[in-house]
């Protein structure tokens, strides 16, 4: 079952002028006899070492910052929109939907100053591992320092991502809620507001809807409510919308977006089994 929205993030990947191997032509055929120091590829393997280079770049400006936050500034602070301003279209010339996109395309520049982070730590980790049905003793295996499960453990989708997933929303509109953390990364105080595009057929409702911060550093938490609208949408489907911080008024210095994904009259599924060696 879905927990987390994939993939995180989208990057150039699309005839990228690169370094290339000096043991193969630039067509890649057993009878091309060429070599050549540069090529144009495409994929996964071009967008991947952009991204790479960012999270590079970004903890150079920022040594104290975690690998999770680095993500959070990275995937909160791209855009949904391609060169001519226009939504993101996938490979069949179609909207395309954060499963094709994920947070959507990544803005270096922005990411270096994101003014919120959703951070993770260990504890974090522990209380998601649980929650799909990791033991102790499993979990020891892999992971120093306490490892006992809590009494009660958060929600899987309770993981303190960047993103916002609920797999399995009541069609008779028993409402859904999932906390998520911020932290204050900017160099002064600050208040951010939210800002919600529902997904068809989704009610959504933040509390506190205004997150308030004294100082640089400070974290606060949030929940986000989900209910379901009776008759706006096809059991099992999933729908789209996303979850914007703003500080400021008039123009936002700041957009923390996080995309939101939610499956709505999907049945549950049980606990995730462990076996125990």
């Amino acid at each position: 079952m879905l927990r987390v929205s994939q993939p995180d993030i989208t990057a150039p990947g699309v005839s990228i002028l690169a370094a290339f191997t000096g043991l193969a032509g630039p067509t890649g055929l057993t009878f091309d006899s060429r070599r050549v120091l540069f090529n144009s590829e495409s994929g996964t393997s071009m967008s991947c070492p952009h991204v790479a280079g960012i999270a590079g770049l970004l903890k150079a400006l920022h040594p104290d910052w975690s690998p999770a936050a680095i993500k959070s500034a990275i995937m909160t602070t791209t855009r949904v929109q391609d060169n001519t301003r226009r939504p993101m279209s996938n490979s069949s010339f179609l909207r395309a939907t954060p499963f094709a996109y994920g947070a959507g395309h990544v803005q270096p520049n922005r990411a270096a100053d994101p003014g919120l982070v959703y951070d993770t730590n260990a504890t974090d980790y522990l209380h998601f591992l649980c929650a799909l049905g990791y033991n102790s003793t499993v979990i020891g295996t892999f992971m120093d320092g306490p490892n006992a499960c809590p009494a009660r453990p958060r929600k899987p989708e309770d993981l303190n991502y960047p993103s916002v997933t609920v797999p399995h929303l009541s069609a008779s509109g028993e409402p859904r809620t999932v906390t998520r953390r911020v932290r204050n990364v900017g160099a002064e105080p600050a208040a951010y507001d939210v800002r919600v595009r529902e997904p068809r057929g989704v009610s959504v409702s933040v509390r506190p809807s205004r997150l308030e911060f004294a100082a640089a550093g400070e974290e606060k938490e949030f929940a986000v409510t989900f209910r379901a609208r009776a008759g706006r949408f096809l059991p099992g489907e999933y729908v789209f919308g996303q979850m914007v911080w703003s500080d400021g008024a008039g123009r936002r210095r700041h957009r923390v977006r996080s995309p939101v994904v939610v499956r709505v009259g999907a049945h549950r599924t049980s606990k995730t089994s462990v076996p125990v060696a």
